[in-house]
This record gives C-alpha cells, sequence and structure tokens, in this order.
C-alpha cells in the first residue's frame, strides 16, 4: 500500500495526475497549498478497498474468538476501525518520512514538524471515516434487518453512542424485541418500597426553568392526601424569584387542604422542617432557573445542608445534550431518580430515555399533562419502549433517510467509544 503526493501549478492539474498515475476511483486524503502550488496526497482505490479487506478480516478473526455464534462481516466495531486506519496512518507516516529532509532544529522545520503530523492526523482521520461509510454499506447489503433497527434507533432520539453499542452486541436475526429487552435492563424503575408517596420523608423537586415542578409537586402532594389524608401532608417552596410562584403553590395547597410554607434560606427552611416533622409527607417546590445559572449551587448546598433527599425533572422534548447539561449542574448523591416531564408533549422519547439509562436515574413517576392529579403516572416500561419506537418509522424532515445514514456513520466512527456506561 502506497500513497502518493503530486505537487502542480494549480489544484486541477494535480488532479490531472492523479487520475492520470492512480485511476479515477483514486482516494484524496489530504490537499494543501505550498511554494511550487498545490500538493494532493491521494491512494489507489484499490489500496482503500484493501485496507477496509483487512479490517472485516481483524474484526472477523475477533468475533471467532470472543462469540459462539458467526455474525455479520461488516460491523461498525470502532477498534476494528482505528486499527484499519491506523496502519493507514503508519503507511502514510513512512512514506512522509521518506520524502522528508534530515531534522534540523530550527523554528521552521518545528512548524513543518507540527504541520506534517497534523496532516497525518487528517489522513487518518479520513480514512477511518472512508472505511466507516464502506462498512456501513457492506452492512446494509449483508444484514438489512440490523442495519434497519440502527435507523430505527437514531430516529427514535437514542444517541449514536448507544445505537453503535447496541448494533455491535447485537446477535445474528434479532428484531425489535431484543432492542427493546436491552433498553429495559439499562432502565431502572423505584419499586414500591422506594416510592415517595408511600416512603414518606422530605423531597425537593428540582430542575429548570419550566419543566412543571409546581404542577408536579401538586400531582405529588394529591397522591398523599389520598392514601395518608390533608394533615399529613405539607408542601414548602423556596421560589422567591418568580412573580406568582408561591400564589401558584399557595392555590394547589387550598385545593388538596394541606398546609404551605415559604422559606429564604438554609435555616429558615431548617425550622420549618423542624415544625413538620409530625408529616408524612413534606414536598419543597423550588426556583426555576437554568442549568448554567450559579443559584443552582447554592440551591444544592442549602438542601445539602439540611440534608433533604432531591427527584430531578426531566423535559422530554429537551435535546440530549441539553439534559446533559441538566443531569451534570443539578446532579449529585442526594438525588435519588427523576421523573421525566412533558410526555405528551415529545415525539422523541428515546432521547430522554437514553439520559435516564446512561446516567444511571432511577424512574418514579411520568408526567404527561397539567391536569392535578390525573397526568402523574406510575413508570411502565414496555409503554414507554413501545411509544419511543411508534414514531421512528413515520416520515419526518428531522429523519434521517436511506441515503443519509453512510455519511452520518462515517461522521460517528468514534461513537462507539462513548458507550461504557451501558450494560449491555
Amino acid at each position: 500500500m502506497n500513497a502518493r503526493k503530486f505537487i502542480a501549478a494549480s489544484s486541477r492539474e494535480a488532479l490531472q495526475l492523479v487520475r492520470a498515475e492512480l485511476g479515477a476511483e483514486a482516494v484524496i486524503l489530504s490537499n494543501r497549498k505550498v511554494q511550487d502550488g498545490v500538493e494532493i496526497v491521494a491512494m489507489a482505490g484499490s489500496e482503500l478497498a484493501h485496507l477496509n479487506e483487512t479490517r472485516m478480516q481483524v474484526q472477523h478473526a475477533e468475533q471467532t474468538r470472543s462469540a459462539p455464534r458467526p455474525r455479520a462481516a461488516a460491523t461498525l466495531s470502532g477498534r476494528a476501525l482505528d486499527q484499519a486506519a491506523t496502519l493507514g496512518a503508519k503507511v502514510l507516516a513512512a512514506e512522509a518520512a521518506r520524502v522528508t529532509p534530515a531534522r534540523v532544529e530550527t523554528p521552521q522545520a518545528n512548524h513543518a514538524a507540527q504541520q506534517l503530523m497534523h496532516e497525518l492526523q487528517t489522513m487518518h482521520d479520513t480514512m477511518q471515516a472512508q472505511m466507516a461509510g464502506m462498512a456501513w454499506s457492506t452492512l446494509q447489503q449483508q444484514d438489512p434487518q440490523r442495519s434497519g433497527l440502527l435507523r430505527e434507533l437514531v430516529n427514535a432520539g437514542f444517541s449514536p453512542a448507544l445505537s453503535r453499542l447496541l448494533l455491535d452486541r447485537m446477535p445474528r436475526g434479532a428484531d425489535i424485541d431484543w432492542v427493546k429487552r436491552i433498553l429495559a435492563h439499562n432502565l431502572r424503575v423505584a419499586t414500591a418500597r422506594e416510592d415517595v408517596v408511600a416512603r414518606g420523608g422530605v423531597y425537593a423537586l428540582v430542575g429548570p426553568t419550566g419543566v412543571g415542578k409546581t404542577t408536579t409537586t401538586a400531582k405529588l402532594a394529591a397522591r398523599a392526601v389520598v392514601r395518608y389524608g390533608a394533615d399529613k401532608v405539607a408542601l414548602v417552596t423556596t421560589d422567591s424569584y418568580r412573580v406568582g410562584a408561591f400564589e401558584q403553590l399557595r392555590i394547589y395547597a387550598k385545593i388538596l387542604g394541606v398546609s404551605v410554607h415559604a422559606v429564604r434560606d438554609a435555616h429558615d427552611l431548617q425550622l420549618t422542617l423542624s415544625g413538620l416533622k409530625h408529616k408524612h409527607l413534606v414536598l419543597i417546590d423550588t426556583m426555576g432557573v437554568g442549568q448554567r445559572d450559579s443559584r443552582v449551587a447554592e440551591q444544592t448546598r442549602m438542601f445539602e445542608q439540611v440534608a433533604v433527599k432531591r427527584l430531578l425533572l426531566l423535559n422530554a422534548t429537551s435535546a440530549g445534550i441539553t439534559l446533559d447539561e441538566v443531569v451534570k449542574h443539578y446532579g449529585g448523591a442526594d438525588v435519588i431518580g427523576c421523573i421525566p416531564t412533558k410526555l405528551d408533549e415529545a415525539v422523541q422519547l428515546g432521547t430522554v430515555l437514553d439520559v435516564v439509562a446512561r446516567h444511571k436515574l432511577v424512574l418514579h413517576y411520568i408526567a404527561s399533562g397539567q391536569r392535578v392529579p390525573e397526568d402523574l403516572h406510575e413508570v411502565n416500561l414496555d409503554y414507554l419502549l413501545h411509544r419511543a419506537f411508534r414514531q421512528a418509522g413515520k416520515p419526518s424532515a428531522f429523519a434521517l433517510q436511506e441515503m443519509e445514514f453512510p455519511a452520518f456513520m462515517a461522521g460517528q466512527a468514534n461513537g462507539a467509544a462513548a458507550g461504557r456506561e451501558y450494560a449491555i
């Protein structure tokens, strides 16, 4: 395998040289401007095909050693792709060393060395991406069922990292039921003994602006009132920032017949809770601010000082990267679990379920509307996973189409390395 350098006065002339020497199927690895014009590094298409064949042989050998059952020849293993691409980069490095003059300790030489290393890394990434695209095309031909399941996962809102990991571990002949079983294995639901309403205690509902903390607080309180009576439930709010925040909670408290209290700081909260020790359940509604607001850390410290457990509310309509940030800023040892909200507004449930699984959060309830208490439900994983995949096959401008997946998978060549959080 050999990479060739072509230098000409213009890009067009350099490309003509490439075609003349390597043919129309040549793969361009890099191009840059040099003193004499334009330099293009390329290799014959047959060489890249040979590299992909080597990758597939390595992957097949690994599968033969580790698995008793045969698997499809073309998977998207990030490690195998990296091995093959690294092999190509080593060959390119040897070629570059052959044409590079002896090292001279000058600023110009150091700059040239850094530039060369950057080009080699670019070549490595380019080859890795192209081989991932080729492997995806091969997978579509050899195992269309598995490639179809991958499309469903991504279009349902699950992350590329989880989707690729499932693809790599998927046995031959697997179907959507296998995928659902693995996903359910990664989602933990609170047991009857862990249920906050039945267990009782003091809990703060936390989360960013607009996630539905006040409404969910009222829903949980209503459940407790039905079971234990209004005199065993109390509501507290720390939200002194929003106009009318206390009034909204007071209205719910009046409807339910429970007491409501407003606190300003940790000392005030401690005094209030000491007077509510006889209550079975005390729910604390918190201020609504963005997850990056400095007041989030202040609020967390206040609850830690008085040993209050927290329930994190996650907006099911939010993007995955936003939910990751919410968990990062609101999370901690005192967070006992989460409640996904706005499920009635969410089209893709895969995103919030993915975040819950990756961060190993315990699902306590799900909230799907504004009605109190009707729109708070116990968690049914079969229903959630059914809903998650129900929309995956429907046409949408935001859904990845058949012809777009090779480029998408090429861009996610290293995605499987990010899947260590899942239990598969």
